[in-house]
Formats: C-alpha cells, structure tokens, sequence
C-alpha cells in the first residue's frame, strides 16, 4: 500500500520539477540543434566569405536583440523573415522582369513544440553579448514618427529597397519590417540603425548616419507598422 502512496507523490514532484528542467534544456536544444546554423558564441563575421556562408543570424546576443515572448511563439510555428534567406545571392533567379526569390534553395525552419520553445526562448535571453552597445540607448515611445515616419523609411533613407514593409511590397534581400516591431527590442533598432557595423562589421546594410530624433522616429514607425494584421 505504501508504494501506491508514493506513485502519486513522485508524480507531483516530477510535475513541480518540469518547468525548471525544460528551461535548463533550453542550451542543450540550442547546442543539439541550433549551433549548425547559428553562431551561439561570437564573435561575429569579420570576412565577407564567412558572412557569405552564414545560414542562420548570429544568436550570441540574442538577449539583446529578440523580444523572448516573440521567440517562443515563433519557434512554435516559424516563417521566413527574410524573403531570400541569409545570404540573397544564393537564392535568386532572373526573372522577367527583374530577379526573382527562387524557392527551391530555401529551407524550412524546424518546429519546436511548447515546452522546447520556451526553454530555448529562456535560454536566448540570457544571451546578451554587446550590451555595451545598448546600454546609453533610450527609446521614447511618444515621438509620434507621423507621415514623417514612413517617408524617411522609403524615401529619405531608402530602407525600404532592402526590406519589405507589408508583404509583397519592398525589398528582398534584408528581414521584413513589418514584423520587426514585435520580434526586436526599441534598443535593439535604435542601436542598430546607429551603426549595423557595429553589431555585425561587413554587414552589407549601410550606415546612414541618422539623427538621434529620426532613429527615435524610424523605431517608433516600425512599432507602429508591427500593429497592423497583414495577414487579415
């Protein structure tokens, strides 16, 4: 009889226990399954050829750069961010008209279940490589970008040849934007459009030298266009 006492409490333990042992798995996942791709350690690309080769973005400071509820929800069920993948060169064609994605040399992005991807999330954000670079930054969610906004993204800083701001509409060779407000952190963009080479030094993403006032607005723009249902 005392046996069948204790199934029940060792059950309730294990059950207690679970959430601590699934975030502790978040690095082994990382290790097991991520590290073919993504570069969990640092430092980053300092050659073309190795930024060329690149599968998957850099993760060491992920901490930094992700919103983790964000990466949980997309580890569940991911979609491509970047319409030719990480390196743009190898995944075009000619088209009729200009280049073209050619989807046959895309991949899938693996699929975790719930408790894999909230172990993983958790162990991203400890990740936090380059803090030095986000630490002065400040973001102030009331500078309205207005019509300003999405102007000096097409138009004044031309932003929007590289990268997609509703689905179908801009660039292809950079990450859309129009979800970039819900996958990255304020700090992260402001710190970034200051100076990408900063983050990641041959990046191919110019250094626009943008004022302190229009990077407070061009994040702001890109918080507000993350609001909207494209997939209404």
């Amino acid at each position: 009889m005392a046996n069948y006492l204790l199934i029940p409490l060792l059950l309730l333990t294990l059950s207690a226990l679970s959430p601590a042992m699934a975030a502790a798995d978040g690095s082994n996942i990382l290790q097991q399954q991520c590290a073919s791709c993504h570069n969990l350690t640092g430092p980053a690309a300092t050659k073309l050829a190795s930024l060329w080769q690149r599968k998957g973005p850099d993760l060491f400071y992920a901490g930094n750069k992700y919103n983790q509820t964000w990466v949980e929800v997309w580890l569940q069920q991911p979609g491509r961010i970047r319409p030719t993948g990480m390196f743009y060169m190898d995944h075009i064609k000619a088209g009729p008209k200009r280049d073209m994605v050619d989807q046959s040399t895309l991949s899938e992005h693996m699929k975790l279940d719930a408790a894999d991807a909230r172990a993983v999330a958790k162990a991203l954000a400890t990740m936090k490589a380059n803090s030095a670079l986000i630490k002065d930054e400040k973001h102030d969610p009331d500078m309205a970008p207005g019509p300003l906004g999405e102007m000096m993204f097409d138009k004044i800083y031309g932003c929007m040849a590289c990268h997609q701001i509703e689905p179908g509409y801009g660039g292809i060779t950079g990450p859309e934007i129009y979800t970039a407000g819900k996958r990255l952190t304020p700090e992260f963009m402001l710190s970034y459009i200051r100076s990408p080479q900063a983050w990641d030094p041959k990046i191919w993403m110019p250094n626009k030298h943008v004022p302190d006032t229009n990077r407070q607005k061009l994040v702001n723009y890109i918080v507000e266009l993350s609001k909207e249902n494209f997939n209404e």
